[in-house]
Formats: structure tokens, C-alpha cells, sequence
């Protein structure tokens, strides 16, 4: 039986191998759309964490993510408070970072306020592209952009929003991980 083929970056740097939680992240959830609610705030606030650290750093750490933020629930997370945070800032198995943290907070009030607004956040991100999935049809990283029109837009209408951590090359990872963009490699068998 043939090897399945991933996207070149999938490999490593220098063709090292990547966690098995990398590859199976590549392979089921990157650039695969989601519609679930919880789940978008969910990579919203980890594409935030993610933010000067590697993914696989944040992808090691997911599960202690999800327990200390109580599963990403923007209903719990949004009525946080210093003793929480400080609590956060004590947790090892996360990224103690305070600004992340309280960003993570506010981003769970605007969450509910954009949720109010348009009856769900899906509606409200997905409504950028009127539903549908953006595939570059990439032939190499050098061809993935960190950046674009796109995400210039979303980042800049989420900031307005109240949304933190937000920045167009982070809204740009944040829609291949919710698959409004498909940047797998043409030739991947995960696409």
C-alpha cells in the first residue's frame, strides 16, 4: 500500500519528522471547514496563544488548553475573572502569557456579541466568502502567502469588533485552520 502524500511542510524542517499530533492535525482538521461554534472560538484563541511560539508548541499543549479554559465555552470564559487569571498564570501546561489570557477573555465577550448579532459566529466568519472554501491550489510553501486581502479584511472588521490578537497574518492562519482557506499542496492526499 502507497504512502500517503502531505503537504511538503507536513515533513519537518530539513525533512525531520513532526509530532504525531502535528500530522494528525494536518491531516483531519487544517483547512477542513468548521461550522461549530465553540470549535471556531476554540482556534481563535489558540491561533492568539500562538502568536510568537511554533503551532506544534500550541498543538503539544491543546488539551491543557481546552481544561484550563473550561473547552473554550465563550459563556464561561467571557465572566473570568483576576482570580482565574491568576489561576491561569500559575497553570505549566499552558502559555502563561497575561496578555493572551485577557485577550482570550475579551475575545469570548466579542465572541457573544458577534454570536448576538448574526445568530452565530459561523454566520458572522463564514459570511466573508458567502459560505464557501478559498483553495489556492498551492504548489509549494513558497507559494503560501502569511497574509493576504482576505485576512486584511477579517482582521481589520474583528479589531473594530473588539477582537484582540487578531492581526492579519494570524486571522490568515486562523482561516486555513477553520477551512475558509484550503492551502494544502495540490498534490496532498489530505486535501
Amino acid at each position: 500500500m502507497a504512502e500517503m502524500r502531505r503537504c511538503g511542510f507536513s515533513l519537518g524542517a530539513g525533512g525531520q519528522k513532526i509530532s504525531e499530533k502535528a500530522l494528525r492535525y494536518h491531516d483531519t482538521r487544517w483547512c477542513k471547514p468548521e461550522h461549530r461554534d465553540k470549535e471556531l472560538f476554540a482556534m481563535l484563541i489558540l491561533e492568539g496563544m500562538q502568536a510568537g511560539v511554533s503551532w506544534n508548541l500550541i498543538l503539544e499543549k491543546e488539551e491543557n488548553f481546552r481544561r484550563a479554559f473550561d473547552g473554550f465555552d465563550p459563556n464561561v470564559v467571557a465572566k473570568y475573572d483576576e482570580k482565574k487569571i491568576e489561576g491561569l498564570m500559575q497553570d505549566s501546561g499552558i502559555i502563561r502569557n497575561r496578555k493572551k489570557i485577557e485577550a482570550a477573555i475579551s475575545n469570548a465577550r466579542a465572541f457573544l456579541k458577534v454570536q448576538k448579532e448574526f445568530g452565530s459566529f459561523d454566520a458572522f466568519i463564514w459570511g466573508f466568502t458567502g459560505g464557501k472554501t478559498i483553495d489556492h491550489h498551492l504548489a509549494d510553501i513558497k507559494d503560501m502567502p502569511a497574509k493576504d486581502a482576505l485576512s486584511e479584511e477579517v482582521s481589520a472588521e474583528l479589531k473594530k469588533r473588539g477582537f484582540k490578537f487578531v492581526g492579519p497574518t494570524i486571522v490568515y492562519s486562523y482561516l486555513q485552520g477553520i477551512g475558509i482557506v484550503n492551502d494544502h499542496w495540490e498534490y496532498c492526499d489530505f486535501r
